[in-house]
């Protein structure tokens, strides 16, 4: 068959049956998801805080490389804050926009299988364009990385019943009436100093938790065929084993979500791309 220029009828239909393989693919592999098939558990190096400037730079080239690409991929988070802040607002949930907004940080490393996938293939050389996202698809880790996103949902969601209960503990019961008189009562009430601080720390440790099983283990997931089990432990191993930049790397992450949340959840556009990409080279650095 001759080479010609696919209409979107035919790359609308490839993809679709990308996908459906992927499906069927993925049915049978989530069984045996906890072990992976490679036996030789990866080599964690040893790395400083020159690596983690030097990650960033490289995800900042990435972004650069696929800058039309990336934003209109990564538009879909600051759109989807705006939405869940509004549906949290009509439904009476207004005590829990900070730690809906603020769970991205828990589901940042399952956000980020679409960017890692760009900058591999970028890396290899291969022509990269925001369709090659959806590559993941035809990872051979495919199950294990449905098993651990999984569980990261399942730690997003203690953490709202977590956010929850400090709120009816201290603010509660009645949920509040806006978000300005939430953010009125939490600034300016005892109760309020209490709900913020308890708040915050305990918001930190389940950072703390995704970041010491994510950093590394969906990277080495969408790149190798291992296990869970593998890609968990080495991800804890690498924090352990690097703890000072793995501490600078989580300070740059949550500033860096800060920052783009203003305004309006915008700027997530380009930081999520650029943490992205970033974390890619940093398991590349981190894992030999």
């Amino acid at each position: 068959m001759q080479d010609h220029i696919r209409n979107p009828i035919e790359w609308t239909w490839d993809h679709l049956k990308d996908t459906g393989h992927a499906m069927e693919t993925t049915a049978h592999t989530v069984e045996g998801a906890w072990e992976g098939r490679d036996a030789v558990a990866p080599m964690v190096r040893r790395i400083h805080a020159a690596d983690i400037g030097d990650a960033l730079a490289r995800g900042v080239k990435d972004f650069g490389a696929c800058r039309t690409d990336v934003i209109f991929l990564c538009l879909i988070y600051p759109t989807a804050g705006l939405i869940i802040s509004r549906m949290a607002t009509d439904y009476g949930m207004v005590a829990l926009i900070f730690p809906l907004l603020s769970g991205f940080a828990l589901l940042g490393p399952l956000f980020g299988l679409g960017l890692y996938e760009m900058s591999r293939r970028r890396e290899k050389g291969i022509a990269t364009g925001w369709a090659d996202a959806f590559a993941v698809a035809r990872a051979p880790a495919l199950g294990a990385i449905v098993v651990l996103g999984a569980l990261l949902f399942g730690l997003f969601c203690l953490w709202l019943f977590t956010a929850n209960l400090i709120y009816i503990v201290t603010l509660g019961p009645d949920p509040p009436v806006s978000a300005t008189a939430l953010l009125r009562d939490a600034l300016t009430t005892p109760a309020g100093w209490t709900m913020t601080v308890v708040g915050c720390g305990v918001g930190f440790l389940f950072a703390l938790v995704a970041l010491v099983i994510g950093v590394v283990s969906f990277p080495l997931l969408l790149d190798r065929n291992v296990g869970v089990r593998t890609a968990v432990a080495t991800s804890v191993r690498a924090v352990f084993t690097n703890p000072g930049p793995m501490a600078m790397w989580g300070l740059i992450i949550a500033g860096s979500l800060v920052i783009g949340t203003i305004p309006l959840l915008v700027g997530l556009a380009i930081v999520l791309p650029v943490l992205g990409h970033a974390t890619w080279h940093l398991y590349r650095k981190v894992v030999s």
